[in-house]
């Protein structure tokens, strides 16, 4: 395009109007460019912010970069927060901030370039429809740069990045970091029995074994989506999150209000599994449903059942998704034992851009490291997959 373009920083997830945020390739279900990510939607990131789960109050000061025409009009953007901690990423840096900081340096406050709790790989660098990507994708990543430089802090950090954007940070002179999470891919199994089929004998009947053994004692499932998320279907959710959250990390970082408002702006996007025995629901998962994956977020329960969890989290979550021919599961950050549920090692990426020349090398050369240890780790992951030999799934 033709026009001169600038960068502006909108510290209000609010002030961005919506129509200009849903051409936005990824963010809409009108947008044709990427399979709809409901993660980068507005009502969702507006939803954190209204609810006071992201906000200045909890450490994430909105700095969303915008690249406008001279007209005004947005036609590219990357969600952004200015940062005080590194609490609710799932990419870890508390070593590099230490570090530098018993060096007399300053690591915080950071930009953080993600969407806040939320470890699932979508769209960064976000262009408007029917625009040439790269150009808008290498301004926004050069721009961003320049944002750390003007408001003199550390660095920016871009998080779940996916493939073919890290290219565009890696020229662009970014650190390129790696780690691993586990993705069920859907091979065009028409149901979980087929899925099952081409498993090893022995790991094929371990699961059928432990799928009987979860809904033993009087235990059904569910699945509510749509109208289906009242207000009382939340209430008893969160819960489920309350009790789970903070036995994990001390502070459940969503609050009961988030929930409201995405059951009132995105209630079509949300699945829940519960499990439900004696009348009433005693566990529960959190799953988004994007254009062609299901993104798998929060479990929690009050009642502790064998197996229960890797039922309503894992295989609920593999035969919603072949129920609605979506691509893959993402189940979330980590976990080794999704592998014996069908669930292959993928490699997640992420960039980042620090100011300080000597920071710089030494993370620079850490992450040399890092990323072949993660390398040589999900090949020997690979390996070991429950799948028949010449029947393991490649990722795409």
């Amino acid at each position: 395009m033709n026009e001169e373009l600038s960068i502006r920083v909108e510290r209000s997830f609010t002030a961005i109007p919506p129509e200009s945020w849903s051409r936005l390739s990824g963010a809409s279900k009108s947008c044709s460019t990427l399979a709809y990510n409901p993660f980068v939607s507005h009502v969702f990131l507006s939803s954190l912010e209204e609810s006071g789960s992201a906000d200045a109050e909890t450490g994430w000061l909105g700095h969303h970069l915008l690249l406008e025409t001279d007209r005004g009009e947005l036609v590219g953007a990357l969600p952004g927060y200015l940062k005080n901690h590194s609490q609710g990423e799932y990419v870890f840096d508390h070593g590099w901030a230490d570090a530098f900081e018993r060096a007399g340096g300053r690591y915080y406050p950071k930009l953080q370039c993600s969407i806040p709790f939320t470890p699932a790989t979508g769209p960064r660098l976000l262009v408007a429809e029917g625009l040439q990507r790269l150009p808008i994708q290498s301004a926004i990543a050069e721009s961003l740069k320049e944002v750390v430089r003007r408001l003199g802090i550390s660095s920016a950090h871009i998080t779940f990045v996916p493939d073919d954007e890290i290219g565009v940070f890696e020229m662009d002179g970014y650190l390129h970091r790696t780690d691993q999470q586990f993705h069920f891919i859907n091979d065009g199994y028409a149901n979980h029995e087929e899925f099952l089929e081409t498993l090893a004998s022995r790991k094929r009947k371990a699961l059928r074994k432990e799928r009987r053994a979860a809904l033993e004692n009087g235990i059904s499932i569910d699945w509510l989506t749509g109208s289906d998320l009242t207000e009382r279907i939340w209430d008893q959710f969160f819960k489920f999150y309350m009790d789970t959250g903070g036995r994990k990390w001390g502070r459940p970082y969503l609050t009961r209000k988030f929930y409201s408002l995405i059951g009132e702006r995105m209630a079509d996007d949300v699945l829940l599994v519960m499990a439900k025995r004696d009348g009433r629901y005693v566990a529960g998962a959190i799953n988004f449903i994007g254009g062609d994956t299901l993104y798998g977020r929060h479990w929690g329960c009050i009642e502790d059942h064998p197996f229960l969890h890797f039922e309503v989290c894992y295989h609920q979550a593999i035969d919603f998704a072949l129920s609605k021919g979506l691509k893959r599961v993402e189940a979330g950050a980590q976990g080794e034992h999704k592998l014996a549920r069908g669930y292959l090692p993928v490699t997640t990426h992420s960039a980042h851009y620090v100011a300080h020349a000597g920071l710089r090398r030494a993370i620079g050369d850490y992450l040399a490291r890092e990323r072949a240890d993660v390398e040589q780790m999900s090949e020997l992951l690979s390996e070991h997959s429950p799948f028949r030999k010449g029947e393991r799934q490649q990722e795409d």
